[in-house]
């Protein structure tokens, strides 16, 4: 799995006219699933997610994770994470994995991080053709993966 973290004062999703997801400060995270992603994959991202430091303490130095700080994920799905583009101009996605398999470990990920990490999660609708908004601080974005 990948995510793709930006640090935010504001982000929102929506789809049409309706808002779906809105927080202040915290973390925008863009999730990607590949195809041979396990439960075990969406756990670690969780984990890593909840416990990076990218948050400034009174010295100004990134030492505080989002628990620290009371802030919120919107964490939003997003098959082109894994999409390749190293032959030619159109990309290749057949490297993410299809709903039947992301959607469940998007889901099983997003569930860690409220009941394991006890962090606010907002989320946008799988699948669906979403507008994310965000004020990006810092500033601040980290690619993470599951696997190296």
């Amino acid at each position: 799995m990948r995510a793709l973290i930006q640090r935010v004062s504001q982000a929102s999703v929506s789809v049409g006219e309706e808002r779906l997801g809105l927080i202040q400060q915290g973390l925008l995270v863009l999730v990607g699933v590949k195809t041979d992603d396990t439960l075990q994959d969406a756990l670690y991202l969780a984990r890593k997610v909840a416990n990076l430091r990218v948050f400034e303490d009174s010295q100004g130095k990134m030492n505080l994770a989002i628990k620290d700080v009371g802030g919120s994920i919107l964490s939003i799905s997003q098959f082109t994470l894994y999409g390749d583009a190293n032959d030619g101009y159109r990309p290749s996605f057949t490297n993410a994995a299809k709903g039947e398999i992301a959607l469940p470990l998007f889901e099983s990920f997003n569930r860690s991080l409220w009941e394991d990490h006890a962090i606010h999660v907002e989320t946008g609708r799988f699948g669906a053709d979403m507008q994310v908004s965000l004020i990006n601080s810092g500033p601040v974005t980290l690619l993470l993966e599951s696997r190296k």
